[in-house]
């Protein structure tokens, strides 16, 4: 390990660790809303283990505290998750071979990603996936665990907002997606639908028929 993390330069390490430490403030949110939604501490925890994903973790908790059926949830989450089939292609050679990499598919996320292909040799590639990787896999239960225990001390997530955080996260992170026409006619498309079926769909329906929007074209 010493002789990967020594091929990466002061400044990439820099990075990662301030990116693990976001993602720990993240974990804090997700874990304090688990607690405000009624959660027991252990869900939100065990889910940061095991699942290891931001978005669906946020997603199944919201959909699940707003009275929806945990299988949509857990679907709306597997939806989100689709990215990770591409991501597999694409690292195939850093996530190791036998045994190691069932772990190094499970660290498997957006920054480890990044970190991992933004490198310039192989074993620079390497080093910089798996100390991201490690790094949130360690991060994000820790920070959801110390989120949880704060939460227990809070008002209803309404009252302060923290509901909306998670959404307000995800929709600066692909404001900058907006700028293909495509992109946004597809993505509008997606939550009109998604609005339009609230009154009458079951709670986290909406969220799987927003996939329709993909079917719309640019004219």
């Amino acid at each position: 390990m010493k002789h990967y993390l020594s091929c990466l330069k002061g400044d990439t390490v820099k990075a990662i660790v301030l990116v693990c430490l976001a993602v720990g403030v993240v974990g804090m949110s997700y874990g304090s809303l688990a607690m405000a939604y009624g959660f027991p501490i252990w869900v939100p925890f065990v889910l940061s283990i095991t699942v290891l994903a931001g978005a669906s973790e946020f997603m199944f908790i919201g959909i699940v505290a707003s009275g929806g059926n945990p299988l949509a949830a857990a679907a709306a989450g597997l939806l989100v998750n689709a990215r990770h089939v591409p991501f597999g292609v694409t690292v195939r050679e850093l996530v190791g071979k036998r045994g190691l990499s069932l772990l190094g598919c499970h660290i498997m996320n957006d920054e480890s990603v990044v970190f991992g292909l933004s490198q310039k040799t192989p074993e620079q590639r390497k080093a910089a996936y798996w100390l991201c990787g490690l790094g949130v896999a360690l991060i994000w239960p820790l920070g959801t665990l110390l989120g949880a225990m704060v939460g227990k001390l809070l008002p209803d997530p309404e009252t302060i907002g923290l509901d909306a955080v998670f959404p307000a996260i995800l929709l600066a992170l692909v404001v900058p997606a907006f700028k293909n026409r495509t992109t946004l006619i597809r993505a509008c498309s997606g939550a009109a639908l998604s609005l339009a079926a609230v009154p009458f769909a079951p709670v986290g329906l909406p969220v799987l028929l927003s996939l329709l929007g993909l079917a719309a074209r640019k004219k």
